[in-house]
């Protein structure tokens, strides 16, 4: 019986840096479940997450060379195909309504703070959360990871990432109430 050749993740991207098809389509193979079920998530649309992935995938073969084996290679494709949603709501401004603030876990934030803002508002605010806070809350309140899995993607304890959703949240609260204040003037 004829049997599938497994890579290692380390054989994938040395296969992808040189523009190896086969190693292309097995990186994509290995990581199509998880980042295409990241995708849904948030367009809950078959065919506009196909197109969001794709769109992802042909990034993270562009910019392989880019990796630099720190942390998770599959984090690091896990923020390319973010980029690549907040890209495509970008560009698709008709479907805002697709991700509400409440998928964002805004609990904490009043309610008129929220309705104000678009969902393009409230990805660039979490833009301007510092580096690993941004990367605790978008692991949890967008992707739904658990802090224990946040740390060991991370390489943080699981109280650090608990303190930097929870300032996370604070600076997305203060936020989001100075641009109420500043749109109401």
């Amino acid at each position: 019986m004829f049997r599938k050749k497994t890579y290692t993740e380390e054989e994938l991207i040395a296969g992808c840096l040189k523009n190896d098809r086969k190693s292309q389509e097995a990186l994509y193979k290995q990581f199509f479940p998880v980042m295409m079920s990241m995708c849904l998530k948030h367009t809950r649309d078959r065919d506009k997450s196909m197109e969001i992935l794709n769109d992802g995938f042909f990034k993270v073969f562009s910019k392989i060379q880019y990796y630099q084996n720190k942390g998770s290679f599959e984090g690091w494709i896990r923020r390319i195909i973010y980029h690549s949603i907040v890209d495509y709501y970008r560009a698709n401004k008709k479907h805002q309504n697709l991700v509400s603030p409440d998928d964002l876990v805004f609990k904490s934030v009043p309610e008129k703070a929220t309705d104000i803002l678009a969902v393009e508002d409230l990805f660039t605010l979490v833009d301007r959360l510092p580096k690993t806070t941004k990367d605790v809350f978008m692991l949890f309140a967008v992707e739904g990871y658990k802090h224990i899995e946040i740390a060991q993607i991370l390489g943080i304890s699981t109280g650090t990432s608990k303190w930097h959703l929870s300032n996370a949240r604070k600076m997305l609260k203060e936020l989001m109430l100075q641009r109420k204040d500043t749109r109401t003037i």
